[in-house]
Formats: C-alpha cells, sequence, structure tokens
C-alpha cells in the first residue's frame, strides 16, 4: 500500500480541512491544561506541550485514573500509529507500531484492560479494531461493519459508530451481534458518551448547514437537540458534571445542557499559543483538559 498515493476517505475527512488545500495534512500539535471547578476553570498558565513538531498530532484521548494521554501522530512518510503522553514524566511512546496499518481515535474500552481504534488495513478496509495496552494483539472489534471514521462505547457491549458514506451516519453497533443499526444521518465527527448517561451525543446538520449537539436515547429511540454548534466547528467534549465545552478560535466557551441560554466564555488560550481550537477532550475524573490546535 502506498500512502504517499493512496488517500483513503477516512485519511481525507481526518486530514483535510475547509482551509487545506488538496493533498495537503494540516498540521496541529496537542496541548494540556489543568482545570479545576465546575466551571471549569482552566490554568491557562500550567500548558504542557504535548507535542511540538511539524505535522499532524490530533485526536487526544485521556486514559482513565491515569495521566496518560493517547493520540494520533502521522510520521513524514504518512504512517499513522497511536502515541502515548505520560504528563507525569514527559515520555512519549510509539504505542502500536503497525505498518503497512494505519490506526486512529484512540478510546479505551469500558474494561479499562484494551484500547479500541480505527483501523485503515492494506487493502484500505476501515474497521474498529482493540489493542491491549501496550499495542499488542489487535483484534477485529466488527468484523462486518464499515468504513468506520469514529466511534464512543455506551458499554461493554453496544457502541456508537460514525460511518462514512453519503450521507454520513450515525449507527448503534452491539459487539456481542456484530450488528449495527442506522438511527441518523447527515452526521459529524464528534461522537460521545453522554456523562451519567447511556445515550450518545453527535453533531446532525440541518438544512442551510447549521450544525447541532443532540442527543439519542437507544432504549427509545428518541433524539433531541442539546446547543447549536459554535460556528466554524464541530467538535465538542463533555466534562464529568455534564456541561459541554467547545472552542472557537483562541476561545473556549460552556454550555450546560437544558439550563444555558447561549455559549459561555471560560478561557482564553491566546496566551499560549493557540489560536484555532479544534479537537478537546477532558479527564474523566476532571482536573486535566487537551486542546488541539493549528501548528
Amino acid at each position: 500500500m502506498n500512502r504517499l498515493v493512496t488517500l483513503t476517505p477516512l485519511l481525507m475527512l481526518l486530514l483535510f480541512s475547509e482551509e487545506a488545500p488538496a493533498q495537503t495534512t494540516p498540521g496541529s500539535d496537542i496541548w494540556a491544561f489543568r482545570i479545576s471547578g465546575s466551571t471549569p476553570a482552566v490554568d491557562v498558565g500550567s500548558a504542557v506541550r504535548v507535542t511540538q513538531r511539524a505535522g499532524y498530532d490530533n485526536q487526544p484521548h485521556f486514559a482513565p485514573g491515569q495521566r496518560l494521554i493517547l493520540y494520533t501522530a502521522i510520521d513524514s512518510v504518512g504512517q499513522a500509529d497511536i502515541w502515548s503522553y505520560n504528563l507525569a514524566t514527559g515520555e512519549r511512546k510509539n504505542v502500536t507500531r503497525s505498518e503497512p496499518e494505519s490506526e486512529y481515535s484512540a478510546t479505551v474500552m469500558p474494561s479499562l484492560r484494551r484500547f479500541s481504534a480505527i483501523r485503515v488495513e492494506a487493502d484500505s478496509t476501515q474497521r474498529l479494531w482493540s489493542f491491549e495496552s501496550g499495542g499488542t494483539n489487535p483484534e477485529v472489534v466488527l468484523k462486518d461493519i464499515q468504513p468506520v471514521g469514529y466511534h464512543a462505547w455506551l458499554d461493554d457491549d453496544r457502541l456508537a459508530l460514525f460511518v462514512l458514506g453519503s450521507p454520513a451516519t450515525l449507527q448503534i453497533a452491539s459487539v456481542a451481534e456484530g450488528t449495527a443499526q442506522v438511527v441518523a444521518e447527515d452526521v459529524g465527527r464528534s461522537v460521545h458518551r453522554v456523562p451519567g448517561r447511556k445515550t450518545v451525543s453527535f453533531v446532525q446538520w440541518a438544512e442551510g448547514g447549521a450544525g447541532w449537539i443532540s442527543e439519542y436515547d437507544p432504549e427509545t429511540a428518541e433524539t433531541r437537540r442539546l446547543a447549536p454548534l459554535l460556528e466554524g466547528n464541530e467538535f465538542y467534549a463533555w466534562d464529568p458534571g455534564g456541561v459541554l465545552i467547545m472552542g472557537q478560535g483562541s476561545r473556549l466557551f460552556r454550555w450546560t445542557p437544558h439550563e444555558s441560554e447561549g455559549w459561555e466564555e471560560i478561557a482564553d488560550l491566546a496566551p499560549a499559543g493557540i489560536l484555532a481550537i479544534s479537537r478537546i477532550t477532558l479527564s474523566a475524573e476532571g482536573g486535566w483538559l487537551a486542546v488541539v490546535g493549528a501548528d
């Protein structure tokens, strides 16, 4: 597989922003910040440079109970692997070290013993796989479901999938059954379990290009809108208390579902050198925030 020439739909979706010219991988880096309280308050002065290089470092995910961030890094020849960064020691490690396969969107599984990731296989098949914490013993999670772009676990068996297509769909899958059901169409790339609930939040595009963060309940098959997207971004995250966090430019905002009437600014990360926030994630225990910004 020639990774310098063959671009799969997932690679194009992950790497090519609207501002990026075709065949260009936009550079991105990851920062981590200490946070506190229910607002949450962001200590901008505590910024840690998780990555600092030319190229794509993106899709951060905190390993529960550890000061460890998993993320996707693409090297100079186009190989994508899952890396880890230890906030306590500053150590970076290539976890998956696979070739010619590439991995994206690492997520620790509910059992905490393995992590799952999207693997682009040698024949460009895009499926969900799982790995031991050290990146060994890869196993296909959902053999017959592809091409998967993003995922979020609801429990040990069920998970939500962003599946590429025209249109892209949100699907609820069962590992035990090996099946998935389409529950929404015209969806965006940010999919999460809602804290304290077995429901999934996702981005749904409306007519005219407006986007909403919506919630789907697999038990009732009901969908409801939670908050409008901020202009220019589709990525958001939840804090452990059920508050939505989203970035726009250099600023972070919060929204409390069913309470807020508008996005409330909580921090400006410009002093840390971040001017274009995209993905964000928070540790499950609170205390840490990771932010992706342009190089």
